[in-house]
């Protein structure tokens, strides 16, 4: 069992920046390929980006390609998502995701651990 704390989230003007935090607390952090999903009102969680259980490895979805960057700090258990040039499209809520594999995935499915999410809003 893996469990999952988002945190970071929150208010910021379009054009800002905002560090989301996950930390993993249970089974071993490095067995894990990690990912960061999101959700706004009346749509399906979308991939954002994932990494692979090293940090050698990493996969971002085209919408955030260049202004999201996904990190990972094995030994303090926490996954990263630093968020720059946020837009008002960027708004949802943000989950972190474990999936027991080594590798990337992008499709929620896969993932077997989910935190409870952080909300991010940019407003323009």
């Amino acid at each position: 069992q893996v469990q999952l704390v988002e945190s970071g989230g929150g208010l910021v003007q379009a054009g800002g920046s905002l560090k989301l935090s996950c930390a993993a607390s249970g089974r071993t952090f490095s067995n894990y390929a990690m990912g960061w999903f999101r959700q706004a009102p009346g749509k399906e969680r979308e991939f954002v980006a994932a990494i692979n259980w090293s940090g050698s490895n990493t996969h971002y979805a085209d919408s955030v390609k260049g202004r999201f960057t996904i990190s990972r700090d094995n030994a303090k258990n926490t996954l990263y998502l630093q968020m720059n040039s946020l837009k008002p499209d960027d708004t949802a809520v943000y989950y972190c995701s474990a999936v027991d594999s080594s590798e990337i995935h992008t499709i929620p499915g896969v993932y077997n651990y989910w935190g409870q999410g952080t909300q991010v809003t940019v407003f323009s």
